[in-house]
């Protein structure tokens, strides 16, 4: 007598429990970011007025990207940074970018040693790990490319030869939307390297008149 086989009954995984996941990753996520409200409230005591910046300055670094800043001077850009890298134990360098610049004055260069007889390499203000380039669209577009190729990478190449950055590497740069004189617009596919772009106004009334009562400080 035959006998009909059994249906086939493909084996399933156990149901998780997604109240138990999400409960778990937001302990992990509140355990990994308690630094992140003391370094927020010390920021907001130097730069009055610019929450937004700040916050933003902190999910930009958080998420390994980078920004770029749109804004008129004086509105506490380099300041803000300054306060970032200090409140984060990191070091900072800021680069005046100029149309004179070269790649070179950015990545580094090698030098010959005459006592080694070896070239040795001289790293550029990009090694750091939070670098403010200021007036980036000053450059010439093959300046920019040299740093926007680091950004991307994360390392530099010089004489055949590739050097890592450090991290963090987080990069900052800035140019002025009302200026176009002597300036390099960036293209879009440069564009694409940052992360953020941020346009900047001035304070609101409340934030300017703090300023000048606290300007002494």
């Amino acid at each position: 007598m035959n006998q009909t086989p059994a249906p086939f009954q493909e084996a399933r995984p156990a149901p998780v429990d997604s109240d138990t996941a999400l409960r778990a990753a937001r302990e992990t996520v509140l355990d990994n970011s308690a630094w992140v409200a003391p370094l927020q409230t010390e920021m907001a005591r130097v730069i009055v007025g610019q929450k937004h910046l700040l916050d933003r300055l902190l999910v930009a670094l958080l998420t390994n990207g980078h920004v770029l800043l749109e804004g008129v001077p004086g509105l506490a850009k380099t300041l803000a940074l300054k306060t970032l890298a200090a409140g984060l134990a990191v070091r900072f360098k800021r680069l005046q970018f100029t149309p004179d610049m070269l790649p070179a004055d950015i990545v580094g260069v090698s030098i010959f040693d005459r006592t080694s007889q070896k070239f040795q390499f001289r790293g550029g203000p990009v090694f750091t790990q939070l670098l403010l380039a200021d007036e980036v669209n000053r450059a010439s577009p093959k300046a920019q490319s040299a740093l926007l190729e680091a950004m991307e990478e994360r390392q530099v190449s010089v004489d055949g030869s590739s050097y890592p950055l450090p991290e963090p590497f987080f990069v900052v740069a800035t140019q002025n939307p009302h200026e176009h004189v002597g300036t390099y617009d960036l293209p879009e596919s440069q564009l694409d390297r940052f992360l953020m772009r941020i346009s900047l106004g001035y304070p609101d009334p409340a934030s300017e008149r703090r300023v000048l009562q606290h300007g002494d400080r």
